[in-house]
């Protein structure tokens, strides 16, 4: 088998049928054998009976149901690891990354890259899903490099054997951009058209986007750190500027620095710092507890199709 398509399926009951439609389509068209891995996040809909009555009527549709919501990017490592392909394709359930454009990033794959991003010409989501994605980004970079980062998306194509770097990870905070640069550094993009959803809503709520963009800060990159030492780098040299100035105030003048204002913004200033890097690294020990826990990063309940 050559292609495995996979899909996170979340509240995409809807559009499944036009989806499944237009991927066998392009993928017939190839010329190549191929699957259809559908895996069914626990939206709540009919999604699932949709995946079952697809796979029913085409021997190479598969599905995977979680045992309950874990997330876009779990559901999806669980149908990375479940795929037979040479060459793994993944893209949202909503329609919004058109089937057709598959053969572009394949393309590009036959060039010697090992992952292909597409990168969309114009992207359709709103305010709070781009503020989302550029966090994302932003921590990608120090992996990825800032170019490639840029360039990241829900629709890629990559080698199935990219897998085996990840293979044993069970850290329930999962980001399939980033255990890709585990495997190798040959990223690459090329440009797609991006849709408008035209059917049902975007499961990312405003909180699942702030966690979303948290756990990237905090569960795949240090620059968090990084920024808690620079300000206490910033805010102790701050502090040795205040002691220079009382001591040159007292030895010039004879007299300290009046005012409990003064004295009760340097402490406020002071203890906000401290705070903010307890906080930080308190978010670093809070991981390591939850993998020391081993937490499976999924859990399938249900399968269907020949899987």
């Amino acid at each position: 088998m050559d292609i495995s398509a996979v899909m996170p399926v979340f509240r995409g009951g809807k559009s499944l049928p036009e989806l499944n439609r237009r991927l066998v389509q392009t993928l017939e068209s190839l010329g190549s054998s191929f699957e259809i891995l559908y895996v069914e996040d626990c939206g709540g809909d009919n999604s699932w009976a949709t995946i079952q009555e697809l796979a029913s009527t085409d021997n190479r549709v598969r599905g995977l149901r979680m045992s309950r919501n874990y997330g876009q990017h779990n559901a999806l490592l669980a149908g990375i690891r479940a795929a037979q392909g040479d060459l793994i394709v993944t893209l949202d359930d909503d329609l919004q990354n058109p089937p057709e454009e598959i053969p572009k990033l394949l393309a590009k794959l036959e060039e010697g890259q090992d992952v292909v991003y597409g990168a969309p010409e114009h992207e359709q989501h709103g305010l709070l899903r781009d503020w989302a994605s550029r966090i994302t980004k932003l921590a990608l970079q120090g992996a990825m490099g800032a170019e490639t980062a840029r360039k990241t998306s829900a629709f890629r194509a990559f080698r199935t054997d990219l897998r085996e770097a990840f293979s044993t990870y069970r850290s329930p905070s999962v980001n399939i951009d980033v255990l890709l640069t585990w495997g190798t550094t040959r990223f690459a993009s090329v440009t797609v058209r991006h849709e408008p959803r035209t059917l049902g809503e975007s499961g990312y709520t405003l909180r699942k986007l702030i966690k979303h963009a948290l756990n990237m800060m905090t569960g795949f990159s240090t620059l968090p750190l990084h920024v808690a030492s620079v300000m206490g780098f910033v805010f102790s040299s701050f502090g040795f500027l205040v002691l220079a100035y009382v001591l040159v105030r007292y030895f010039a003048y004879g007299a300290s620095v009046p005012g409990f204002a003064f004295l009760a913004s340097i402490i406020a200033i002071f203890s906000g710092a401290q705070l903010f890097a307890l906080g930080i690294i308190g978010e670093y020990l809070a991981r390591m507890h939850f993998r020391a826990m081993e937490r499976p990063p999924y859990s399938v309940r249900e399968r269907t199709g020949q899987i």
